[in-house]
């Protein structure tokens, strides 16, 4: 803003003392309008989209305010900030944060800038607290010690999950009150009752220890959650997920015009790898049946990547296969080509499906698109994939792709169609691109 407003008035037609005064007030504006929208918030900085909607929310009302303002004062020296200035400080701001949170996870990742956690419940409460927290290094929580209804680990020890059992539920108050945790996290577990849970709160606010409760429903968060009051007790309400509705028309729309972009950008790309293909023997696609939006069956394409025979060649492998559940998989599959290697490698042979995204069968960001066979073994709660359409990439691409394990390629799934938003999707596409370079678990 500084620059711009020296830049204007060495260069525009406005006097020097309007445009530096415009610039005064549109930074404390700005300003205001952030504080306003919460963007600073400690509790969404570093994960989540919250924080950029914030950020959003607050340079959109003070460019509302800005041309409110140039309007009613008929100032038009006002128009340069709100369609110039403005928009590129937020693309600059969020750009800075995106720069900020990738260097905050890689020292997460590397164990630093983490918040000790001491985990209350059931064994299996405080097991599941302690894979989810070694599985996203990146939230920055650790469960440095935990506490049990019984005081041991299994079989009477003294470690649950590599975690020291340091003390049962009585012992939970004076532990909270040592200074060694910075949080407390409270799962269900029998004996820990409300009343104890709120003499915990009461006993948490003179420390800079916080309290996290576990409401018991997993993989719901975000715009779903939100808490109501009856006669002052707490209630957490939880909203049906949107699958249909003027954000998934959005959506669609988003996906049609995106993959035309891309089609037209990657054209010379996509020739060349299909003279690459074609020139290493055999059809230059791979269309292959998949079960899409409430269970429709469609032609996924793909750049070939095996060799011509490649589907028959599958039954004399079942016995090699290093997938997870319904999946086959193999690390170093036979019937992978040379070129197809390095197509996979980079998610290459992947491109093609724009031509699905287009049809309107695919989305850019969605479930992993399953066989048939694999979803005639669908368990009730894994046919909830199929509510929305799949995608090109997802919460399993960026989260290691081929090295999931069934349950946790199905969680992930379940996680985005029970949780989708515009911002998620925005989200697992920056992501993606990373996870493509690195080309973790493609194979």
């Amino acid at each position: 803003m500084v620059v711009s407003a020296v830049l204007y008035s060495q260069w525009g037609t406005a006097p020097p003392v309007v445009v530096l005064a415009i610039g005064a007030l549109v930074f404390v504006l700005t300003v205001a309008a952030l504080g306003v929208a919460r963007a600073w918030d400690p509790l969404v900085l570093g994960h989540g989209s919250a924080e950029f909607s914030r950020l959003l929310r607050g340079f959109v009302g003070a460019a509302v305010v800005v041309a409110l303002v140039s309007l009613a004062s008929q100032l038009p020296a006002g128009r340069p900030w709100v369609f110039g200035v403005l928009p590129i400080a937020g693309a600059l701001a969020t750009a800075g944060r995106l720069g900020l949170r990738w260097e905050l996870h890689r020292r997460r990742r590397e164990g630093a800038a983490m918040a000790s956690l001491l985990a209350v419940g059931t064994e299996a409460a405080v097991e599941t607290l302690v894979a989810q927290t070694r599985r996203a290094p990146h939230e920055g929580w650790v469960v440095a010690a935990a506490c049990t209804p019984t005081g041991r680990g299994p079989d009477g020890g003294w470690l649950l999950a590599g975690v020291p059992v340091i003390g049962d539920l009585d012992a939970v108050a004076a532990l909270t009150r040592s200074g060694r945790f910075d949080a407390v996290s409270v799962a269900q577990a029998t004996g820990f009752t409300p009343q104890r849970l709120q003499q915990l709160a009461w006993d948490l606010e003179d420390t800079q220890t916080e309290l996290v409760v576990e409401p018991g429903l997993m993989e719901v968060a975000g715009p779903r959650l939100h808490v109501a009051s009856l006669d002052g007790l707490p209630l957490l309400r939880l909203t049906h997920p949107t699958f249909t509705g003027a954000a998934r028309l959005l959506k669609g729309m988003i996906d049609r015009v995106s993959a035309l972009l891309l089609v037209v950008i990657t054209a010379p790309l996509l020739i060349a790898l299909a003279v690459v293909v074609a020139c290493d023997g055999g059809p230059v696609f791979f269309r292959q049946v998949r079960v899409g939006v409430g269970g429709s069956e469609f032609k996924m394409i793909k750049f070939r990547s095996m060799v011509p025979n490649g589907e028959v060649l599958r039954a004399q492998l079942l016995a090699h296969n290093d997938g997870a559940g319904p999946l086959f998989k193999m690390r170093s599959d036979p019937r992978v080509t040379r070129v197809g290697r390095i197509l996979r490698r980079f998610s290459l042979d992947e491109l093609p499906q724009l031509f699905n995204v287009l049809g309107g069968s695919m989305s850019l960001v969605g479930p992993r698109p399953p066989l048939p066979a694999e979803v005639a073994g669908y368990a009730p709660e894994a046919r909830r994939r199929l509510l929305v359409k799949p995608g090109m990439t997802g919460l399993w691409q960026v989260s290691g792709r081929s090295d999931l394990s069934w349950e946790e390629s199905l969680r992930l799934d379940l996680r985005y169609v029970e949780n989708w938003t515009l911002a998620l999707d925005v989200r697992i596409l920056l992501l993606t691109a990373r996870a493509v370079v690195r080309g973790g678990g493609a194979y």
